[in-house]
């Protein structure tokens, strides 16, 4: 396969699974958790902390955080590969996905950031600038304010949450397909959209099933969401193991270098 240029690339098949596998996709996303729990939190917590760090750069910092976060999440993805095949994980599994279909990754990266700009972007159509820059700034708008927005704010706000559903279903698989068979960026989010539309059922539950569970992992001073947000990550690859199987065999394995 060219990596270069995505052409002759596998042609990968989706599945449909029952909507029950939305529960087992966090059931056997914890029992990988569970085989390395301190490198998991180690490694969620060394995620974080490149999160703040970039948070904190003017401008640069969140760009780079948006572009980046697939590539990361590729790292995760060949961690959990490394675990479910019976290996250790590492720290160094977090930038895996730095090593090969990087480029593909950080196209991903882009356009769900664009994505993420436009949808606010609609949410916020007709706020004037000074209440819009009240917003942003966290500050506390007037009753005046409020009331301008009015009912055309709930509308576009609405439309906006619509809108990201689509977005989030096409990022959902885009970094695995990418950093597993080298599809191109737009391509792989392609076929992560489709993928989960055709498994509307299962992402249904899964969704409901853990913000459940997010909110009771938080109630014990947020301490559960070390153990919640890695299982998460974890189940990430499941759900991709799950309705990608059939293509499984002609994955190309991801080589990742000591």
């Amino acid at each position: 396969m060219d990596k270069g240029n995505g052409m002759n690339m596998p042609v990968l098949q989706a599945r449909q699974v029952s909507a029950r596998r939305g529960w087992y996709w966090l059931v056997e996303g914890f029992a990988l958790f569970r085989r390395d729990p301190l490198i998991w939190i180690a490694l969620f917590s060394a995620y974080l902390l490149i999160g703040m760090v970039l948070s904190m750069v003017p401008i640069v910092g969140p760009i780079l955080l948006n572009l980046l976060a697939p590539v990361f999440v590729a790292g995760f993805m060949v961690g959990c590969r490394v675990v479910d095949e019976g290996g250790a994980l590492e720290i160094g599994h977090l930038f895996a996905g730095f090593r090969q279909h990087a480029a593909q990754l950080v196209t991903i990266g882009g356009i769900y950031m664009v994505g993420i700009i436009l949808i606010v972007g609609i949410m916020f159509a007709g706020t004037d600038q000074a209440t819009l820059q009240a917003i942003l700034s966290g500050e506390r708008i007037s009753p005046e304010a409020n009331r301008a927005m009015g009912q055309g704010f709930i509308l576009t706000s609405l439309l906006g949450l619509l809108l990201l559903v689509p977005l989030i279903m096409a990022y959902w698989f885009a970094p695995v397909l990418a950093a597993f068979h080298g599809v191109p960026g737009f391509a792989a989010m392609k076929q992560s959209f489709f993928a989960c539309l055709k498994n509307v059922g299962p992402f249904m539950v899964y969704g409901v099933i853990s913000m459940v569970l997010l909110v009771l992992a938080a109630i014990p001073f947020g301490l559960g969401l070390l153990v919640m947000i890695p299982t998460m990550i974890a189940s990430l690859y499941i759900s991709y193991k799950d309705v990608f199987a059939a293509s499984l065999a002609t994955q190309e394995p991801v080589v990742v270098e000591d």
